[in-house]
């Protein structure tokens, strides 16, 4: 098909729910963007475009088969694929688009054959923190009605509110409370949706989201 409204898409850049790729030329490393996706908002991939936005052109069959392969072999579980060739001045573009999945976590696999969970952020992909898997066993289960604060919940906001953020290690010192139950305890503010997490340098940040600050 041909598809000027795909230059549109290429204009928004690479974010969140966008990525580029002159071509694929590892399975399991796309898996890794695939899992993110699918683990996060969901996401669509232009593959055959370039990081500054040039069209390079792909072979649609060759790019297909790798994606099924990334997604199908590489992930766990298999993650569904929508997918629509296009041409932009006689060059083909293939867009991938992977929907923010009820069955988290995915896991990709990594070169040394262990299996690993990713979330997206902004443009890049990161691993998913050891709290966001806890937060996703309790995807299915529904909140109470109302929250009340433990005494160990109260040192993490009071630390939290002193810093503009924390590693999980970094609030476990600060707090002295265990990892394993720090986790159970982040996980909880996290679903609550009273904490936020970034990365900085790979690594998961926690801070208060702003209106409980």
């Amino acid at each position: 098909m041909n598809g000027p409204y795909i230059l549109r898409y290429i204009a928004e850049g690479e974010h969140q729910q966008q990525d580029f790729k002159m071509r694929i030329d590892d399975a399991k490393k796309i898996a890794r963007t695939v899992s993110a996706f699918a683990n996060t908002d969901g996401g669509r991939l232009l593959i055959g475009v370039k990081d500054n936005g040039a069209i390079a052109g792909i072979r649609p069959e060759e790019e297909m088969h790798m994606m099924e392969a990334a997604a199908q072999m590489y992930c766990k579980p298999p993650v569904g694929l929508e997918v629509q060739a296009w041409k932009v001045d006689n060059k083909s573009v293939l867009e991938i688009n992977i929907l923010p999945s009820k069955q988290r976590p995915h896991l990709a696999q990594l070169e040394d054959g262990t299996w690993k969970a990713f979330v997206r952020r902004d443009d890049e992909n990161f691993l998913a923190p050891a709290v966001l898997l806890e937060v996703w066993k309790s995807d299915d289960v529904d909140r109470p009605n109302k929250y009340f604060h433990t005494e160990k919940e109260k040192k993490i906001f009071v630390s939290l509110q002193e810093s503009g953020g924390l590693s999980q290690n970094q609030l476990s010192k600060k707090t002295g409370i265990n990892r394993m139950v720090l986790t159970k305890l982040l996980a909880r503010l996290v679903r609550w949706n009273l904490l936020d997490i970034f990365f900085v340098q790979n690594q998961a940040m926690f801070k208060l989201k702003d209106e409980n600050l």
